[in-house]
């Protein structure tokens, strides 16, 4: 998988998140990145730098440890969501999206998060859609059946999964495709051959969507 490296970044505890930061210039957007399971703040934030220069870019990290694995909420088993504490960390999360948004005066915001954190950007879109403009949700999986969420309207959303996804099943992908795209979201979709990792066909499908 493609590793990425910033600069002029700083590591500091905000709440109850660990979190990466780069400051921006005046009027540059926000933009968040979530990791995977057992990744860190580091995932993505200097590929954030990258394809958005000037950026305010903020990579909290995920606070649930799964055998030592970083993950943003728990679950029982692959696939297997503990709904409850999912509940509680997506207000959580909301609280700092909210928060930074606050600090940085960001008009605009962009969220990119991969796997458990493509899952926790996507729940906080569906529990309060206005926090997030413009979504890079990176094989996610959503095995529940979402309310209506009208907030989604209008949102630009780009998708990118695996055809042969053993962890994010290409019918779960479709559903959720299918959900966002009835709810009056701008949805993009990339799908590579693959499974759960991350193509370069994927990488320049994400430059290309927030390019445009």
């Amino acid at each position: 998988m493609p590793v990425w490296r910033g600069c002029f970044s700083r590591w500091v505890t905000d709440m109850s998140y660990v979190a990466k930061r780069t400051e921006g210039t005046a009027g540059a957007p926000l933009f968040l990145t979530f990791h995977g399971t057992g990744g860190n703040e580091g995932q993505f934030h200097g590929f954030a730098e990258q394809l958005k220069p000037g950026a305010h870019v903020c990579s909290p990290r995920g606070d649930v440890s799964e055998h030592g694995a970083l993950r943003y909420f728990r679950r029982a088993a692959e696939g297997v969501y503990d709904m409850d504490d999912l509940a509680a960390r997506t207000a959580a999360m909301a609280d700092f999206i909210r928060s930074e948004k606050k600090k940085t005066g960001a008009a605009d915001t962009i969220g990119l998060g991969y796997s458990n954190g493509a899952n926790i950007l996507a729940s906080v879109a569906l529990a309060q859609p206005e926090l997030v403009d413009t979504l890079v949700l990176m094989h996610p999986l959503i095995p529940w059946e979402p309310k209506d969420q009208p907030g989604l309207q209008g949102r630009r959303i780009l998708i990118t999964a695996g055809e042969r996804d053993p962890i994010c099943p290409a019918p779960l992908t479709q559903a959720l495709v299918d959900y966002l795209t009835a709810q009056g979201a701008d949805v993009t979709v990339h799908w590579h051959p693959g499974g759960h990792e991350i193509a370069q066909s994927e990488v320049d499908a994400i430059a290309q969507f927030l390019a445009g």
